[in-house]
């Protein structure tokens, strides 16, 4: 019979069939610097707390360094029954330092192992998340000093509603992505916990020295109980949801960049590195790689509730259904770093029409909100001055004119509280520096 970890309690192994659908290693092996770093920490602990020799912690150690490097320089050969990424690394150690590798999963399971090799990646993705959703903020920041003081339509309902400048606008994705980051360092801190000591569920007779694990592996806290700490993945689910919300902005960017680069709007043109053409139509100039961000958001979407889903009827403590938790937190992670990387690019090398987007601010009556403000500053009700406005709109749609092209004395026979200044007041970078 083939040796597994196990071994010693069965007559025999699952078929090959079963040890494939079971195995794990072809996802998890992305775990083996965190496994390794965990399994130092692990090791030089036993050795401190003489629960191994010093020696035979020292091989460990050596041992475990020696499989990252050759790992690193793609000279590691992954064995498909080794199950998963934990076992493969630990049985390639003992092979070459023999018996003392043995000696490393005292006082530890493989539910905190994975727990805990899990927590170190999901930590350190928080940061380089963080750090690429600031560099999209950053390239918001160039084009917003470039720019910022252009003016374009701002819509509710799809439809023209009042003047912005373009600042506000690309400001308000800055603050989307601020909240993101802040969700992604509340992820972090969830993954900044050790459960190395909680074992299979209810901890360990051996003398370990928490702390000490805690504070090679740099973690801010130490876990309080045992069954929490294999069966918690409250911080995976922490980190894919702030994905999520992070990729729900950068579609909705997204669409508006799309709808933006049309015909029908113009206001921004993409860099042709940045797009592609049609295979039949010669003048097409297709925003690919922004609809593929839109696109892969629903992707990060069915990774959240892929996990919600595993989670929601798992009795304590540990379950083989979790080990269903790292192809959605990698694809999460993966997916919404590559969108925000993408559309940093994109972002950086945008052309914005400023005039085209200065005359579609004078269409659409943008300045009527204005016009009934002005009355309401005279002193009548804001509700009469609504209606007032309503019939001039009305007027103007009817001639196929602009408030903007009424003179005073129209306004005025309105109205007898228009004065001369209301042509000034309407007009649409007046209306924006007083909102500004």
């Amino acid at each position: 019979m083939a040796k597994t970890a196990w071994s010693g309690r069965f007559s025999d192994v699952p078929a090959a069939s079963f040890q494939e659908f079971g195995a794990s290693l072809p996802v998890d092996k992305r775990l083996w610097s965190d496994d390794i770093a965990g399994s130092i920490a692990h090791a030089e602990m036993l050795a401190s707390c003489g629960i191994i020799g010093a020696d035979d912690g020292a091989a460990i150690v050596e041992g475990l360094k020696q499989i990252a490097a050759d790992i690193e320089a793609d000279a590691f050969t992954w064995n498909i029954a080794d199950e998963d990424v934990h076992m493969a690394i630990e049985a390639e150690l003992t092979r070459r330092i023999g018996d003392a590798g043995k000696k490393l999963h005292t006082a530890r399971s493989r539910n905190d192992q994975v727990a805990t090799d899990t927590r170190l990646w999901a930590r350190r993705h928080a940061d380089v998340l963080i750090r690429a959703a600031r560099a999209l903020i950053e390239a918001f920041e160039a084009q917003t000093q470039a720019h910022g003081s252009a003016t374009l339509p701002g819509y509710t309902h799809l439809q023209k509603a009042q003047p912005v400048l373009l600042a506000t606008h690309l400001g308000a994705y800055v603050e989307m992505l601020t909240r993101d980051i802040t969700r992604f360092e509340h992820a972090r801190a969830a993954a900044d916990i050790n459960v190395l000591g909680s074992a299979a569920l209810a901890g360990t007779p051996h003398p370990i020295d928490r702390a000490a694990t805690t504070a090679a592996l740099d973690f801010a806290h130490t876990s309080h109980n045992t069954m929490d700490g294999v069966s918690d993945r409250d911080f995976v689910l922490d980190l894919i949801y702030a994905c999520a919300v992070c990729q729900m902005h950068l579609s909705r960017l997204c669409e508006e960049l799309i709808l933006w680069s049309t015909e029908e709007f113009g206001f921004v043109t993409f860099a042709d590195i940045h797009a592609t053409g049609s295979s039949i139509m010669p003048q097409k100039k297709n925003p690919d790689f922004a609809e593929l961000i839109r696109g892969k958001t629903g992707r990060v979407y069915g990774d959240l509730m892929a996990l919600l889903t595993t989670m929601k009827g798992l009795p304590l403590a540990y379950n083989k259904d979790m080990q269903e938790d790292k192809e959605p937190l990698f694809d999460a992670v993966d997916t919404t770093l590559a969108s925000l990387s993408v559309l940093t690019e994109i972002s950086g090398a945008l052309t914005f029409n400023v005039e085209t987007m200065r005359v579609a601010a004078e269409g659409g009556f943008m300045g009527a909100t204005a016009v009934a403000d002005y009355l309401v500053a005279k002193g009548m009700p804001f509700r009469d001055a609504h209606e007032i406005v309503g019939r001039l709109v009305r007027t103007c749609e009817e001639q196929g004119r602009t408030l903007q092209e009424l003179s005073a004395a129209e306004y005025q026979a309105i109205c007898d509280l228009f004065d001369a200044d209301i042509v000034e007041i309407v007009a649409i970078e007046n209306i924006v520096a007083k909102h500004a």
